[in-house]
């Protein structure tokens, strides 16, 4: 599906590899946590400009987590399917206490 990798499964460890700054970790946490918040807009006010604002949040964060903090490229210009669904799993993971905050 995703060129160099045969699964998500596969995937993930070099996702989590790319996620090493902490506070990129923390950048990631925030913007998925307020486009979690304009998703959440968005179905209560029935205004789909929520979903713009979700999807720019949500790059936003994880971007400057990367070029300023990690250094590196965000793995959503080469995995762009397999990168959004690592910053869920890896949102999930934070939650869960799995991953250092």
């Amino acid at each position: 599906m995703s060129e160099g990798f045969a699964s998500f499964r596969e995937f993930y460890p070099f996702y989590l590899g790319e996620h090493r700054n902490r506070t990129c970790r923390r950048l990631h946490f925030v913007g998925t946590s307020f486009s979690i918040g304009f998703i959440v807009l968005a179905l209560k006010s029935m205004q789909p400009w929520w979903l713009l604002a979700a999807l720019v949040s949500g790059y936003a964060f994880a971007w400057v987590g990367h070029f300023f903090f990690e250094k590196n490229r965000p793995a959503t210009f080469k995995h762009p399917l397999y990168s959004f669904i690592g910053d869920w799993v890896m949102y999930k993971d934070i939650l869960i206490g799995r991953i250092p905050f």
